[in-house]
């Protein structure tokens, strides 16, 4: 499963898997502690897949920075909680993506990356690489 089918919901603790659509929304089950909700079309989603860091030159996927943490952290878990302090975080960060834009990427953002990369990670959820990168390809080599 990869990221495109993970969820975070403004409001809601933690990440949510995408189970199946409804008229008015859809089910999400929780990765924290598996229950099952309804969220409506009104609360504020965002895939993980469509989530980037910006950076000094450019905006970076949020599954890059994933991958540059599983690679520093030898596929294990964050050797920082996220629940450190903000310089502690802030140094751990800078570890993993050293141009990372201190005035827009804020504590909190990074407390949220660290806690969602451990989250999919304790949920077997390690492997970041872009699913539909050879559907494109072909699609690509089809077009010429």
């Amino acid at each position: 499963m990869g990221l495109d089918k993970i969820l975070a919901i403004s409001g809601k603790p933690g990440l949510y898997q995408l189970k199946a659509q409804t008229r008015s929304g859809f089910v999400a089950e929780s990765l924290i502690d598996g229950k099952k909700i309804s969220v409506g079309l009104r609360n504020n989603v965002s895939l993980l897949s469509e989530i980037a860091i910006y950076t000094l030159t450019e905006e970076v996927p949020l599954r890059e920075v994933f991958n540059k943490i599983s690679e520093k952290e030898e596929g294990g878990k964050t050797s920082v909680s996220h629940k450190e302090g903000k310089d502690k975080l802030e140094e751990y960060f800078f570890s993993v993506l050293p141009d990372y834009d201190e005035d827009r990427v804020y504590p909190s953002d990074i407390k949220k990356v660290v806690q969602w990369y451990n989250l999919l990670h304790e949920n077997g959820i390690t492997d970041f690489a872009e699913e539909k990168e050879e559907e494109v390809k072909e699609e690509d080599a089809a077009a010429e």
